[in-house]
Formats: C-alpha cells, structure tokens, sequence
C-alpha cells in the first residue's frame, strides 16, 4: 500500500507539464488536457495518466487511495487498473480513460488518449449455456463478466422486472427526489446487451427450476436449458397486512416501476407517511422532504437504525431528518390506512395523502427451495457461491455464503455486495475457483450526509469513535471481542477506504490506528 497524497492544480499536462520531483511515490495531482480532467500517479519509477473521475458517479480519484497498480475509489470503493484503465471492482461498470505518459528534460507531459490493448482471456471451462435467473446487479454483472473474461456461449438474462437492468439504490435517492431524470437510470443501453450478444427476457419469471436437468421453466411455459445457472433472484419488500394497505396511494418501494408510481403519487400530494425507519425508509423520507411534501415516519424502534449503526449515530440520522422537517413517531406502528389519513397504534391520526412503506425485505428463495437447494434464511453457497446443487450458483441478496473475514456464515442486502458476487460467480462458472472474499460495503445518502459502511457487524460490545458524529465528521468501529467487524464513516472517505483494505489484509493493528480503542 502506498500514501494517497493527492494535490489539485490547473497546470496544462500536455504543453506545460510537471518536473519529475512534484510528482513524488504514491502521489497523485490532478491536470488537464485539452478538454480532459487527467490524474496522475506515481508507483515506483512509474508514472501513470488515467482519467480523473470514477465512473460510476463521477468522485474525483485523486482523492482516493493508490494501492500497489491500482486506485480506489473515495465515494463508493469502485477499484480501477492504473496502467489499463479497467473497472475492476463495482460499483463502476466502465474503464477509465487512459493517456500516454512522456518524460523528457527532467519533465512529465501527458500525450492522447490511448486504446488499451486488453490481453484476450480464455476461461479454463466454456459452459454450453449460461443461464442469469434476475436482472439485478448480481445478474447483470455476471452477464458482463462473462463476456469479459472471454466467454463465448450463450447467455439468457431472465427478469422479473419490466425495465433493464437500472441503478437500483436510485429509486429511493436521488431518482425519487426528482434530481436524476429517467434517462440517467439504466445501467447499459439497449445496444450494449446486443452487442455483448446477452438474450434479455424481460419481464419474465422462472416459476420452475429442475436442478437435476438444469432446466429453467418461464411463466409463459417456456423451457431453458443452461449447463450453468446463477440464481440471483434478488429480495421482495415485507408487505403488512393492515386494513387500508390496498389503496391506490399505497406503495412498497422495490423497483423502477414502484419508484415512478410513488413520483406520480406524490404530485399534488401536500403529505406523506413513511412505514418504517430503515435506510430505504429514510432515503424515502429524505426524497419527499426534497420534493416539499409534509412527512410523517412511523416505525418500532426507540433509535431509528440503532441495530445497524449504534444509538449515537442512529439518533444523529434522526435529527438529521428532523432538521430538515421530517415528523417521527417511534415506538408505535400502523393501525389503519384511510384516504387521506393514517391511523396509529396510539390513537394518533396523521394527514397522508401518500404512504410508502419500508420495513424490510425478505430474500426470494422460493424457487430455490422448490429446487431442493439448501436454504437458510437464504440460498446457502460454498466459498465460491455454488449451491448444493452442482452447477448451480446464487449470488446477491438472497446468498448466504461463509465470509472469511467475521467468520460467520452471513447474507447481505447491498447493491455493491451483489454486483461483487456476481462479477465472482461469473468468474467460478468459468471455471475460476475464486473464493468470495470481498468486505462488504454499502452506503446511504440523507440529504448532503453520506454514510459508508465497510464490513458487516450483526452485534458488536464495544463501539469507538473517531472525531465527531455530532460535527459530521466522523469514524465509527463496531468491534466484538477485540475485533473491528465494521466501520461507517461520515466525511471520511479516505479512512473508509483505509479501513476496508486493512479488513482485506486481516490487519487488526492498522483498524486501530484508525479508530483507537479500550
């Protein structure tokens, strides 16, 4: 690992360039060339020139962390190769643009943009066909690893879901508070799925699955065949009964559709109630205040998130949305839903002219079990996320796998989480044996607060602080029996990304340099 010393400057990379000593190990600045916004990095004696924003939102990469030949990226933990400018790691799914380095009189310039030459793989095995059950990440980064890892053969993207692929976590940020049009949603275009030669069925649900035979039964009664099948079938919102929950202005929020239907619902609408305080509650929550409705949050819990983030940060995300107008009533629950109002355990009665719940999902193991694959509290899978059945994987929400960092066998709801996996099942299906070791990460954005989280911590006895949750700049460690299991960050995105390779190299002692502790 390398120090991620980064500096900004205007110079002209291409006729100004930089001396040889401002460019010093580990460091990176940031130039331009012609138009381009170009980064540079040294490790050793070599120089690189890659394009300067991730892409997947756009973070500025200089101020990210150098690791060895590649970078990380500050915001969302994305990785890219320095000297091809390939997308390692989601969540960006494109490769940066690369540019030629030239060194002359003691001085760097930057020259064009280069067209990496990618060394052609060959998969070790080369299934006959392969078969994606879900058209979420994990099964639309197995459909692109494939292809890139050099596989040859048929591919069928079987959905459930309407629209292609999309960028899930928007449909409750920034999609939902009417800052990102519909356009900015899917995460390919049509012309990349058939140019990749990936058959999309939209649309479509597997209603069968014969693990034996290896055959995928559709609800139009088609049969597919694949000699290899990856489950990533992804997870349903929990649906209370209560009376009222039939109405029209009553949403779950899961997909697209259910994003653009809550959009429809909420013009006009003055007032809105919130079923639950979950991150997907809460970033609903946040999306309505933006869009100027009256909110109202009601859920179980004494400290929205306590279970997840510990009660200091949990009542610093409550404040957060009261700061910003946002109603809560805690510890109590729904009773009953009317046109216009809502009903609670307590008597109470709020105006809703919109009610969205978000209390959970549950994963779809059910045409997992129908298989006879082993299930518990999920679809279970080896160190390589092949199920019980031979031939066939899972990956994403519903995969519950042995994660050799925490030592527990655990399953993840998380969009970066999901696409890892089915970028590693994808690898395994090809004959790979890629063991899934990536720390988990996710993140959540509340109005301008964003919160990482590296790591997975489902209990913990002791949590330590670095700086300040109140100030918003903060580092949270949840640790068990001496050990950091998870960190969530406010404002520090290099310490987030220091964190998560510290987990990757198993190095207690640089967790604690970050976040000292009893």
């Amino acid at each position: 690992m390398t120090d991620s010393g980064s500096e900004q400057i205007e110079v002209n990379l291409a006729t100004d360039g930089i001396a040889e000593g401002d460019l010093r190990e580990g460091e990176m600045l940031t130039g331009r060339v012609d138009a381009d916004t170009v980064l540079l990095a040294r490790r050793g004696d070599e120089v690189f020139a890659v394009g300067a924003t991730c892409t997947h939102y756009h973070a500025p990469l200089a101020e990210g962390l150098l690791d060895g030949g590649s970078i990380r990226c500050p915001w969302h933990h994305a990785c890219f190769d320095l000297q091809t400018g390939e997308a390692l790691r989601p969540p960006a799914l494109a490769s940066l643009a690369t540019y030629e380095v030239v060194r002359r009189d003691g001085r760097i310039y930057v020259g064009a943009g280069q067209v990496p030459q990618r060394e052609r793989r060959t998969p070790t095995r080369s299934p006959a066909q392969v078969v994606i059950v879900g058209g979420g990440a994990a099964g639309d980064m197995a459909a692109e690893t494939l292809r890139t890892e050099g596989y040859e053969g048929p591919i069928t993207l079987i959905s459930a879901d309407s629209d292609a692929p999309y960028d899930r976590p928007n449909v409750s940020k920034d999609f939902l508070a009417g800052t990102a049009p519909d356009d900015w949603m899917p995460l390919r275009s049509p012309e990349y799925y058939a140019g990749r030669r990936i058959e999309l069925l939209l649309g479509r649900r597997v209603t069968g699955l014969d693990a034996g035979k290896h055959e995928a039964t559709l609800d139009d009664g088609r049969r597919i065949s694949g000699e290899a099948i990856l489950l990533a079938t992804g997870a349903d919102p929990v649906r209370l009964e209560m009376p009222g929950v039939s109405m029209p202005h009553v949403h779950f929020l899961r997909s697209f559709a259910d994003s653009r239907a809550i959009v429809k619902s909420a013009e006009g609408a003055h007032s809105a109630v919130v079923v639950g305080a979950s991150f997907i509650g809460l970033e609903v929550a946040a999306s309505l205040r933006t869009r100027g409705l009256e909110v109202h949050v009601v859920a179980p819990e004494a400290i929205p998130m306590a279970r997840i983030l510990g009660d200091e940060l949990g009542m610093f995300v409550q404040g957060l949305h009261e700061e910003h107008g946002v109603h809560f009533h805690l510890q109590n629950t729904v009773a009953a839903i009317e046109t216009s109002t809502v009903t609670l355990k307590d008597g109470a009665s709020l105006p809703a002219d919109l009610v969205v719940f978000g209390v959970g999902v549950r994963p779809s193991i059910a045409l997992a079990e129908q298989a006879g694959l082993s299930v518990n509290r999920g679809v279970v899978v080896d160190a390589y996320l092949e199920t019980s059945a031979p031939g066939i994987w899972a990956a994403g929400d519903i995969a519950r796998w042995p994660d050799p960092y925490s030592g527990q066998s655990i399953r993840v709801e998380h969009w970066v989480v999901a696409q890892r996996q089915g970028q590693t099942a994808a690898r395994n299906i090809l004959g790979a044996r890629e063991p899934f070791d990536a720390i988990p990460f996710f993140w959540s954005q509340h109005y301008d607060v964003p919160i990482n989280y590296v790591g997975h911590a489902e209990e913990w006895d002791q949590i330590d602080t670095a700086g300040s949750v109140k100030d918003r700049d903060c580092l949270v460690a949840y640790r068990k029996d001496g050990k950091t299991l998870a960190m969530a960050s406010i404002y520090r995105d290099e310490e987030s990304l220091r964190a998560e390779l510290a987990m990757e190299r198993r190095e207690e002692s640089k967790l604690r340099e970050l976040v000292g502790g009893r």
